[in-house]
């Protein structure tokens, strides 16, 4: 069935989702704040819009962009380091405001496994977030606002560390020394199953649910850091052999493989 979706926040991997979704038929709506880029976003044939949030004001026509959807994707990262940082979950409310007042019923909204903090052992949806970062805190109260409204069909994705094409943690990790944890397991997912899985979740129509999205392998930080410094010709991560006494946590994707799905994309390359 061909759907309109909407995905605000066209970036890394908003656009080639939106691209995706282009591919199999959809009509797709996409946001930018970059003007460079609605050229972009129009010649993918992507409906564009120029839209921008802040923790005071949506700048752009969000109620038009909003009017011709049926599945908005909401993909933003709460930026709160640097000097430009603002209150995310105030901008959220913004949008959810907006929200309110179309007739939006189904949305997904892009979260993080940060919402865990430091609980250790295996960690499944059914685990109680205990977020300590404030990227993490923020992140679980705009879950929570979508969650508790009955008249919308939410649901929400939690990503491990996002990687793909030009995007890695080792490429800032490879010249750093007395990292810590390295004996702590990785929880990462790569963008082609970031797709897979959105995907996934409009295809069978799995709302009201809480889905984490991590690859199932989970070598330790230092050998995995290591092993791909060494196939890119970096510098080798330097992990301190001090024992914190902490064994990390595993993050499992339960909810997507009890419902016989897979991640098809392997986080070695």
């Amino acid at each position: 069935m061909t759907e309109k979706i909407g995905v605000l926040g066209c970036g890394w991997l908003g656009f080639p989702l939106a691209k995706h979704f282009i591919a199999k038929n959809h009509e797709v709506h996409g946001t930018t704040t970059s003007e460079h880029k609605l050229k972009e976003l129009k010649e993918a044939g992507i409906s564009p819009y120029d839209i921008a949030l802040s923790a005071t004001k949506i700048e752009g026509d969000i109620q038009s962009f909003l009017s011709h959807i049926d599945v908005l994707i909401l993909n933003i990262p709460p930026r709160l380091r640097g000097e430009n940082k603002e209150s995310f979950i105030e901008k959220i409310r913004l949008l959810y405001n907006a929200i309110k007042k179309s007739t939006i019923a189904k949305l997904i909204f892009v979260s993080s496994t940060s919402v865990y903090g430091n609980v250790e052992g295996e960690v499944t949806e059914d685990t109680r977030p205990e977020p300590v970062t404030e990227s993490g805190k923020q992140l679980l109260q705009c879950e929570q606002l979508f969650i508790n409204d009955e008249a919308l069909e939410s649901t929400i994705i939690r990503f491990g560390g996002l990687i793909g094409p030009t995007r890695h943690p080792v490429m800032m990790l490879s010249r750093r020394q007395n990292l810590k944890n390295g004996n702590d397991p990785v929880n990462l997912i790569h963008l082609k199953d970031c797709i897979h899985l959105i995907d996934t979740i409009i295809e069978n129509n799995y709302w009201n649910e809480v889905f984490n999205g991590v690859y199932p392998l989970h070598p330790s930080k230092k050998e995995y850091y290591t092993d791909e410094a060494i196939k890119r010709g970096l510098n080798i991560p330097e992990y301190s052999e001090e024992f914190t006494g902490k064994s990390g946590k595993i993050i499992l994707s339960r909810n997507f493989f009890n419902k016989n799905h897979i991640l098809h994309t392997s986080i070695i390359s």
